[in-house]
């Protein structure tokens, strides 16, 4: 569902090398951060240690990036075990895993993976909505520490310049996100801040 079609010019790859460190709010936690340049795009590299409840847990993930943001393939490890997710993306909502085809996520554009606020930059690079500018999409939502995918519908507002309303429109959830140049999160209001 596209509520306005505004959009800014197209968001190439740009240089980037860049290190962030995030902490949850609510629980103890932290993740270590790295994006660079690739020549096809970016690479997207975290390690974030944390809890669920009383379960602690420690996961590695590895994300390729197209030159326009858009998620090629991408890999989540769970640390201490040989628990591993990966999935490969056409560019066209279809997805693959090593054992084949996965059409329970056809359609599902962006990843979110749950642990991480990174995943929150990939729509917000990749629509490139212009102030006042709504976009739904579908995305393969990844719980940690199951790191069994499923789809949700999520819906991006660009209130201004590194603003932007996140909504989960599966379970009623927003947020309002600040973001800074690169579109990374800065400050996600009871969920995550920078450390």
């Amino acid at each position: 569902m596209d509520t306005e079609s505004k959009t800014s010019p197209p968001d190439k790859a740009s240089e980037m090398n860049r290190i962030v460190r995030w902490a949850p709010l609510h629980a103890f936690g932290a993740e270590h951060f790295h994006i660079q340049t690739t020549a096809e795009g970016f690479l997207a590299q975290g390690t974030v240690v944390g809890s669920r409840g009383n379960n602690p847990y420690g996961i590695f993930y590895r994300i390729n990036i197209s030159a326009d943001w858009l998620v090629r393939g991408f890999e989540v490890r769970e640390t201490g075990s040989s628990h591993v997710l990966k999935l490969t993306h056409d560019g066209h909502g279809h997805w693959s895993s090593p054992g084949g085809p996965v059409p329970s996520l056809d359609g599902c554009i962006d990843i979110d993976i749950a642990a991480t606020p990174f995943t929150n930059t990939l729509p917000i690079r990749r629509l490139r909505l212009q102030e006042g500018a709504t976009q739904a999409i579908s995305v393969a939502y990844i719980p940690v520490p199951s790191l069994q995918p499923l789809p949700i519908d999520q819906q991006y507002t660009c209130l201004e310049a590194k603003l932007y309303r996140y909504e989960n429109l599966t379970n009623r959830y927003s947020a309002e996100l600040v973001v800074d140049d690169d579109g990374l999160v800065m400050d996600y209001p009871n969920a995550f801040k920078r450390a």
